[in-house]
């Protein structure tokens, strides 16, 4: 059996498993990887059984591996990501009978820190705002609502865009998702203040995407970054960002004011407190107080 050919049964086993869509993507992306770097070095190394923890060993090593498309270095947290793809991917294959020996039992992950999370600064967040209050069309509006109710919520851009009205109830001050990350329902809740200009948004609505685009029709992720770029711009925010900066915003400040890291997990829907840790910083005016 060819590298592809385990590939495509082992995708199949994915989706049935429930996995997400990007999730079966990135397992597809990285053992492409393998296959084409199996391509390159011989025809032997196509055949799935007939790779072992060496030969992976040398793909994990080579530049196919640890570069991008256009030579730069990937970075660590990167290349940890195929190391777990094909961990999994070769645990899957014996597992399933299709080789003799897990080819991928001595993969290990490189030792790196976290990233720290890129949320926008208070003055930057500030300034946002400043621009967002200026919305003098119904786009800009519809622009204003949802990064508003991101920065307030810390939502994730595929939760916000597949919002419907029904999902919003202002008395309660509380959202359903459900579009969450992995599939499951959840709800967020939400100040006054915001409710209040989420009852002005919606109006006389009752039903229908919560977010829509001009001409009508759901409001796309590719187009959330692109018109977020533009709001970007008209604050005069030049270092990188994305939607996704106002979620980490919302936790930072989230734990700043509460100092709870399970209470920041909970708002973020995270699955594990591992996941939420890295919004807990230390402050070092108040540990130079401490001690």
């Amino acid at each position: 059996m060819t590298i592809t050919e385990a590939l495509e049964r082992f995708l199949v086993q994915l989706k049935a498993d429930g996995r997400s869509p990007h999730t079966v993507e990135q397992y597809r992306r990285h053992v492409r990887l393998l296959a084409q770097w199996a391509r390159d070095v011989g025809r032997r190394c196509q055949r799935i059984e007939s790779l072992n923890h060496e030969a992976i060993a040398q793909f994990l090593a080579a530049p196919l591996a640890n570069t991008w498309p256009d030579g730069k270095a990937k970075k660590p947290t990167s290349t940890n990501t195929l190391r777990s793809s094909l961990k999994m991917f070769f645990s899957h294959c014996a597992k399933a009978g299709y080789t003799k020996t897990d080819a991928g039992r001595l993969i290990r992950r490189a030792v790196c820190s976290s990233a720290p999370p890129v949320g926008l600064s208070d003055a930057e967040q500030k300034r946002l705002l400043s621009v967002l209050s200026k919305a003098h069309n119904s786009e800009d509006r519809r622009d204003a609502m949802l990064f508003r109710l991101m920065l307030s919520a810390g939502l994730r851009v595929g939760s916000v865009v597949g919002l419907d009205v029904a999902d919003v109830n202002v008395d309660q001050r509380e959202i359903t998702l459900r579009e969450m990350k992995g599939g499951r329902n959840d709800r967020v809740f939400i100040n006054s203040e915001v409710a209040a200009q989420l009852r002005r948004y919606v109006g006389h609505r009752s039903s229908g995407p919560l977010f829509v685009k001009r001409g009508g029709g759901r409001i796309t992720t590719r187009h959330v970054h692109r018109r977020f770029r533009r709001w970007l711009k008209a604050a005069e925010i030049t270092r990188p960002a994305s939607p996704h900066s106002l979620r980490h915003a919302f936790a930072m400040r989230l734990y700043r004011k509460t100092g709870d890291i399970l209470l920041v997990k909970e708002a973020m829907g995270h699955k594990s407190v591992a996941s939420t840790l890295i919004y807990a910083t230390v402050d070092e005016a108040r540990l130079r107080q401490v001690i």
